[in-house]
């Protein structure tokens, strides 16, 4: 949670309106949420090979299952890579 300027827990929908909405207006942006973000962040962490537990925990996702279920599609090269650990593991 976090606090208003009064101290008193910060309504999302103002937070929204009063603060993201204006500045996505500012960039030329629209059309984003705040769950937007946290996808954008999510599929450029695992495209850069960030463990997925870790993902998982920044995302507070119950269970690396929900996140992987989600965000799999972005790693399309797990499997290229699972095989050549086996395979230099093996040799």
């Amino acid at each position: 949670m976090f606090p208003n300027q009064a101290g008193r827990p910060m309504n999302a929908d103002n937070l929204y309106h009063r603060g993201f909405k204006p500045l996505l207006q500012k960039a030329g942006l629209s059309g984003f949420t705040f769950h937007s973000l946290c996808h954008t962040c999510a599929t450029l962490l695992l495209s850069k090979n960030v463990n997925p537990k870790i993902v998982s925990e920044l995302l507070g996702h119950a269970t690396i299952s929900q996140t992987m279920d989600t965000y799999s599609h972005v790693m399309p090269g797990m499997g290229d890579v699972a095989a050549e650990a086996l395979e230099s593991a093996l040799s």
